[in-house]
């Protein structure tokens, strides 16, 4: 069985159990009124990998998203997120290995689901429960198309080049990677009521990814002959300032770390009615 073909299954069977966790969110989210929240959050990407393998926060991308959250009581929640972003890294700017000379961008679709823990008491609405830090961990999945810019300006999709000749008979045991991964996402945050309405919060979360392809780089540099006639994988496989195109066996990145992406910014929560139908007076 091809790793593209297990990590594709894991992304899906992680899907499921979002779906799952959010359908549960709203069957039992009937209980209680004030237990409810929808919102959105708004902030900033950043990847790290093997083009920026230790420096949090740079060349960081405007993210954002939407989410839904049902307080099991004043410690404890659970959370359904929807998150769209992107990501980018260059080794002239990152300078960790300038010398290799590859950039990446890529977008981010990230469906996930997660608990909080709230360190004090805390109920939305509820000004006499003002503020509580918190701590959260959970899981997703998310879609992503690592791209490279050309001499003219524009910018190509890399997982159709076989950039490290995936797919190949020379390198049979290289797969064409899936563009569908999942994540396993934990971070801390600030929470705070600021009217009996509206919630706000601030909130740093680290993704460690199942792939290690988000950049097009995993693992050494192929011999050219497998890109045959195809003269653009020729140029983007290789862009060394040295030794171009003669840098066959040598290592590109690295192959035992996955990549990373995080997401920090700003939530804004609303308090939302009782998805049930309201009981009859007569019999309340």
């Amino acid at each position: 069985m091809s790793q593209n073909y297990k990590l594709s299954c894991k992304a899906h069977s992680l899907l499921r159990v979002i779906l799952f966790t959010f359908l549960t969110l709203l069957f039992f989210s009937g209980a209680s009124a004030q237990r409810n929240e929808i919102g959105f959050m708004f902030g900033s990407t950043f990847y790290m990998g093997d083009l920026n393998p230790t420096r949090p926060f740079v060349m960081p991308r405007i993210g954002g998203g939407a989410l839904y959250r049902y307080n099991i009581n004043n410690h404890l929640a659970l959370r359904a997120n929807f998150l769209y972003g992107s990501v980018e890294a260059d080794d002239a700017v990152v300078k960790y290995n300038e010398i290799r000379n590859l950039h990446f961008r890529s977008t981010i679709t990230e469906f996930s689901a997660q608990g909080e823990v709230n360190f004090l008491p805390f109920e939305p609405g509820d000004l006499e429960t003002p503020y509580s830090p918190y701590i959260f961990g959970g899981g997703g999945v998310f879609l992503f198309n690592p791209r490279a810019q050309i001499d003219d300006g524009t910018w190509r999709d890399l997982k159709p080049l076989a950039t490290e000749g995936q797919g190949s008979d020379l390198y049979p045991g290289r797969n064409l990677y899936s563009l569908i991964s999942y994540n396993f996402l934990f971070g801390v945050g600030l929470k705070f009521n600021i009217t009996r309405q509206i919630t706000g919060g601030f909130e740093w979360g680290m993704r460690r990814t199942g792939t290690d392809y988000l950049d097009d780089v995993s693992t050494t540099y192929p011999d050219p002959s497998v890109f045959g006639s195809n003269d653009l994988a020729f140029q983007l496989h290789d862009r060394s300032l040295e030794n171009r195109g003669n840098n066959a066996n040598f290592q590109r990145g690295n192959p035992n770390v996955n990549d990373w992406y995080s997401f920090a910014g700003f939530i804004l929560t609303f308090r939302i009615k009782n998805f049930s139908r309201e009981i009859c007076p007569a019999y309340h």
